[in-house]
């Protein structure tokens, strides 16, 4: 009888402990039906409204619209703007977000003085640079500019005061960088200070420490003995001539400007008592390839004919170089085969000798004017094929091949 009882004790808590665990489950999913069902609800949230809370000089408004743009939302809400207030993000912005901060400001009149200069703006921003952007005034980073209440704003006109204390202009020759600089430091060495500064043992700097900072002064700092120097610098340009046959002698235009490359260099140099006395290149990096200039000079000859009584004549070329110009007339066949002219040659009308290409043919020092280099004489361009003793006497001579003895064409 015992056993029965036990058996039907625990037959009876075994399906209590279920029900138990079916009613637990039960109410688990019926929480999570309701939480999927609440999501689907908020998901048909309608995609086209927008959810917009206006910032307005204090005064915050929320609402919701259904335009595309802010500039429509805030005129459907009969908020009116000025032309010179902005809103962030900008009016014509899409609204495509479920919601919006938008900031508004409004524009007010400004006083800035600068110095004892005073100008009156009507601006919306609110930070003294952007102000100064404004009224195309440029501020250093070393100026001091203050944004307050006016004190008398019916006297002055506007509510703000934007005052600047301009920083004193000089020039500092930082270990042998020459740039201009600015300053509210009094003296020298408040300035080192101002700029974090820490001179070393071998450096030195004039004026004295001690001395005032003036207008338009220049500050030299350097440091005695052996170091490196690096710098910014421009790479010139090349220009390339190209002759024309169809523009007189004389004629020159600028087919395609040049442009200046920049390189990198680093200097070794030797500093004593503040002179230089020697600077040796270590190291160079083209940073930006400078871009070659095309220059198209006329060839046409003017109708004046070479003659040996000519002479010699002196030619200033466009660079401010003199030359001293002589004619010589001798078969050019051999130095021809230079500069890829296969050995041809033509006499042109006024008895000059030019290349297929229209360049006189010339003899220089080819130290200074390299062979197959474009150069300027007084009858045209001209490129250096050839060389004399001449050159050595006259080293900025041009001997140019004319026909003028013979008048045979070679």
């Amino acid at each position: 009888m015992h056993t029965i009882i036990t058996k039907t004790f625990r037959y009876y808590r075994l399906l209590f402990s279920a029900l138990v665990v079916l009613t637990f489950l039960g109410v688990i999913f019926m929480l999570s039906h309701t939480a999927v069902a609440a999501s689907n609800q908020e998901n048909r949230h309608d995609a086209s409204e927008h959810i917009i809370t206006l910032h307005d000089d204090g005064i915050d408004k929320g609402f919701i619209t259904k335009k595309t743009t802010l500039r429509e939302a805030l005129k459907e809400q009969k908020i009116r703007l000025d032309s010179l207030d902005r809103t962030e993000p900008g009016l014509d912005e899409k609204l495509v977000a479920s919601s919006y901060q938008v900031n508004v400001y409004r524009a007010r009149p400004v006083v800035i003085r600068d110095g004892s200069a005073e100008t009156k703006i009507i601006t919306s921003y609110r930070t003294p640079k952007q102000i100064a952007a404004q009224a195309n005034m440029a501020l250093h980073d070393e100026d001091e500019v203050a944004l307050t209440p006016s004190n008398d704003p019916i006297e002055d006109g506007a509510a703000e005061i934007m005052t600047i204390t301009r920083a004193t202009p000089f020039t500092f020759d930082f270990y042998g960088k020459s740039q201009p600089a600015y300053t509210m430091a009094r003296t020298v060495g408040d300035m080192l200070k101002e700029k974090g500064v820490v001179m070393g043992i071998n450096d030195e700097i004039t004026p004295a420490a001690s001395t005032p900072i003036t207008s338009g002064m220049s500050v030299r700092l350097w440091r005695n003995g052996i170091q490196t120097l690096t710098l910014d610098e421009d790479v010139a340009f090349p220009t390339k001539q190209v002759a024309s046959a169809d523009q007189p002698i004389g004629y020159e235009k600028i087919e395609t400007p040049g442009e200046a490359g920049r390189r990198t260099v680093t200097y070794e140099i030797n500093m004593q008592n503040g002179v230089e006395i020697s600077r040796k290149e270590i190291n160079s990096v083209t940073t930006k390839q400078p871009v070659e200039a095309v220059k198209i000079v006329g060839t046409k000859p003017n109708g004046n004919g070479l003659t040996k009584a000519k002479g010699v004549l002196m030619f200033t070329d466009s660079n401010g170089v003199t030359h001293r110009e002589t004619y010589y007339d001798l078969p050019m066949n051999r130095v021809m085969q230079n500069c890829g002219a296969g050995g041809y040659y033509t006499v042109r009308s006024d008895g000059a000798k030019i290349d297929t290409a229209g360049y006189v043919i010339v003899a220089a020092h080819l130290g200074n004017y390299p062979r197959c280099s474009v150069v300027e004489t007084s009858i045209g361009p001209g490129k250096v094929y050839d060389t004399g003793g001449f050159a050595e006497r006259h080293p900025h001579g041009f001997d140019l091949a004319t026909d003028w003895t013979k008048g045979d064409g070679i």
